[in-house]
Protein backbone atom coordinates (compact mmCIF):
# COMPACT_ATOMS: atom_id res chain seq x y z
CA UNK A 1 0.00 0.00 0.00
CA UNK A 2 1.43 3.65 -0.98
CA UNK A 3 1.09 6.00 1.80
CA UNK A 4 -0.31 9.58 0.85
CA UNK A 5 2.63 12.48 1.73
CA UNK A 6 2.36 14.13 4.55
CA UNK A 7 0.23 17.02 4.21
CA UNK A 8 2.38 20.58 4.21
CA UNK A 9 -0.13 22.64 6.70
CA UNK A 10 -3.06 21.53 8.81
CA UNK A 11 -6.11 23.52 8.94
CA UNK A 12 -7.94 23.70 12.22
CA UNK A 13 -11.61 24.51 12.66
CA UNK A 14 -12.07 25.33 16.32
CA UNK A 15 -16.31 24.46 16.69
CA UNK A 16 -17.04 25.32 13.30
CA UNK A 17 -20.76 25.88 12.88
CA UNK A 18 -21.54 26.16 8.91
CA UNK A 19 -21.70 23.35 7.79
CA UNK A 20 -21.14 24.61 3.89
CA UNK A 21 -18.21 26.31 5.14
CA UNK A 22 -16.79 23.36 6.42
CA UNK A 23 -17.50 22.16 3.18
CA UNK A 24 -15.83 24.86 1.55
CA UNK A 25 -13.02 24.75 3.65
CA UNK A 26 -12.70 20.34 3.46
CA UNK A 27 -12.55 21.05 -0.73
CA UNK A 28 -9.86 23.72 -0.16
CA UNK A 29 -7.86 20.69 2.20
CA UNK A 30 -8.37 18.29 -0.45
CA UNK A 31 -7.26 20.37 -3.03
CA UNK A 32 -4.15 21.50 -1.52
CA UNK A 33 -3.31 18.29 0.24
CA UNK A 34 -3.88 19.81 3.33
CA UNK A 35 -5.04 17.67 6.39
CA UNK A 36 -8.30 19.22 7.82
CA UNK A 37 -9.00 19.22 11.81
CA UNK A 38 -11.61 19.67 13.44
CA UNK A 39 -12.18 20.44 17.59
CA UNK A 40 -14.93 20.48 19.83
CA UNK A 41 -18.39 20.97 19.27
CA UNK A 42 -19.75 21.13 15.83
CA UNK A 43 -23.05 22.82 14.58
CA UNK A 44 -23.72 19.92 12.07
CA UNK A 45 -23.39 16.24 12.33
CA UNK A 46 -20.97 14.01 10.79
CA UNK A 47 -22.40 11.46 9.23
CA UNK A 48 -22.60 11.07 5.08
CA UNK A 49 -25.78 12.77 4.28
CA UNK A 50 -24.82 15.52 6.90
CA UNK A 51 -21.61 15.89 4.63
CA UNK A 52 -22.96 16.32 1.31
CA UNK A 53 -25.44 18.71 2.73
CA UNK A 54 -22.60 20.64 3.79
CA UNK A 55 -21.33 20.95 0.08
CA UNK A 56 -18.95 18.10 -0.52
CA UNK A 57 -20.03 14.74 -2.12
CA UNK A 58 -16.00 13.64 -2.11
CA UNK A 59 -14.95 13.42 1.66
CA UNK A 60 -12.71 10.55 0.40
CA UNK A 61 -10.39 13.00 -0.73
CA UNK A 62 -10.13 15.13 1.92
CA UNK A 63 -7.70 13.85 4.87
CA UNK A 64 -9.61 15.10 8.34
CA UNK A 65 -10.18 13.92 11.42
CA UNK A 66 -12.28 15.12 14.54
CA UNK A 67 -11.21 15.75 18.11
CA UNK A 68 -12.89 16.06 21.02
CA UNK A 69 -11.29 19.47 22.65
CA UNK A 70 -8.25 21.84 21.87
CA UNK A 71 -6.16 19.73 24.81
CA UNK A 72 -6.46 16.48 22.90
CA UNK A 73 -5.06 18.41 19.77
CA UNK A 74 -2.74 20.56 21.54
CA UNK A 75 -0.74 17.65 23.37
CA UNK A 76 0.16 15.99 19.98
CA UNK A 77 1.47 19.70 18.46
CA UNK A 78 5.23 20.43 18.68
CA UNK A 79 5.50 23.68 20.65
CA UNK A 80 5.34 27.16 18.22
CA UNK A 81 3.78 25.13 15.49
CA UNK A 82 0.46 26.50 14.72
CA UNK A 83 -0.94 30.08 14.62
CA UNK A 84 -3.99 31.30 16.04
CA UNK A 85 -6.41 33.68 13.23
CA UNK A 86 -8.16 36.23 15.09
CA UNK A 87 -9.66 39.13 14.93
CA UNK A 88 -8.30 40.43 18.04
CA UNK A 89 -5.11 40.46 16.86
CA UNK A 90 -2.81 43.20 15.47
CA UNK A 91 0.01 41.84 13.21
CA UNK A 92 -1.13 40.57 9.95
CA UNK A 93 -1.40 36.93 8.90
CA UNK A 94 2.04 37.89 6.35
CA UNK A 95 4.05 38.13 9.20
CA UNK A 96 3.73 34.27 10.53
CA UNK A 97 6.65 32.22 10.55
CA UNK A 98 5.05 29.77 9.05
CA UNK A 99 7.08 25.97 8.16
CA UNK A 100 5.74 22.94 6.60
CA UNK A 101 3.68 20.93 8.94
CA UNK A 102 2.59 23.93 10.78
CA UNK A 103 -1.34 24.48 12.21
CA UNK A 104 -3.39 27.21 11.24
CA UNK A 105 -6.38 27.52 13.26
CA UNK A 106 -9.76 29.33 12.73
CA UNK A 107 -12.41 29.83 15.57
CA UNK A 108 -16.14 29.22 14.63
CA UNK A 109 -17.82 31.73 12.76
CA UNK A 110 -20.26 33.22 15.06
CA UNK A 111 -17.57 34.02 18.46
CA UNK A 112 -14.01 33.35 16.52
CA UNK A 113 -11.22 31.67 18.80
CA UNK A 114 -12.32 31.48 23.05
CA UNK A 115 -10.48 34.70 24.59
CA UNK A 116 -8.42 31.80 26.87
CA UNK A 117 -6.54 30.40 24.45
CA UNK A 118 -5.95 34.23 22.32
CA UNK A 119 -4.34 35.06 25.88
CA UNK A 120 -2.43 31.66 26.21
CA UNK A 121 -0.57 32.38 22.98
CA UNK A 122 -0.27 36.18 22.20
CA UNK A 123 2.76 35.36 20.44
CA UNK A 124 0.67 33.23 17.95
CA UNK A 125 -1.71 35.02 16.80
CA UNK A 126 -2.66 37.24 13.69
CA UNK A 127 -5.18 38.68 11.79
CA UNK A 128 -6.93 39.32 8.20
CA UNK A 129 -5.83 43.25 8.12
CA UNK A 130 -9.89 45.07 6.35
CA UNK A 131 -9.85 48.64 5.30
CA UNK A 132 -13.74 48.91 6.15
CA UNK A 133 -13.38 49.53 10.25
CA UNK A 134 -17.71 48.22 10.10
CA UNK A 135 -16.61 44.92 8.53
CA UNK A 136 -16.50 42.74 11.68
CA UNK A 137 -14.74 39.67 10.06
CA UNK A 138 -14.61 37.84 6.48
CA UNK A 139 -16.59 34.51 6.08
CA UNK A 140 -14.99 32.00 7.86
CA UNK A 141 -13.74 29.82 4.75
CA UNK A 142 -12.89 33.01 2.32
CA UNK A 143 -10.64 33.68 5.35
CA UNK A 144 -9.00 30.21 5.34
CA UNK A 145 -8.64 30.28 1.95
CA UNK A 146 -6.95 33.60 1.73
CA UNK A 147 -4.61 32.45 4.69
CA UNK A 148 -3.67 28.98 3.56
CA UNK A 149 -2.88 29.82 0.25
CA UNK A 150 -0.31 32.61 1.21
CA UNK A 151 1.13 29.82 3.82
CA UNK A 152 1.35 27.55 1.23
CA UNK A 153 3.18 30.39 -1.41
CA UNK A 154 5.71 30.22 1.31
CA UNK A 155 6.21 26.71 2.79
CA UNK A 156 5.39 24.59 -0.75
CA UNK A 157 4.75 27.07 -3.96
CA UNK A 158 2.75 25.06 -6.49
CA UNK A 159 4.32 23.53 -9.42
CA UNK A 160 2.65 24.30 -12.71
CA UNK A 161 0.90 21.80 -14.29
CA UNK A 162 2.29 20.91 -17.87
CA UNK A 163 1.06 22.05 -20.90
CA UNK A 164 -2.12 19.73 -21.68
CA UNK A 165 -3.09 18.73 -18.51
CA UNK A 166 -6.76 18.04 -17.69
CA UNK A 167 -8.49 20.58 -15.52
CA UNK A 168 -12.03 20.67 -13.78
Amino acid sequence: MIQPPAPVLHVVLVEPQIPPNTGNIARLCAATRCHLILVGALGFALDAASLRRAGLDYWEAVSWEHLPDWETLAARMPPRSFHLLTTRAQRPYTHMPVAPADYLVFGKETAGLPASLLEAYPDQCYTIPMQEPRVRSLNLSSAVALVLYAALSRVAPFAHPPPGAPRD
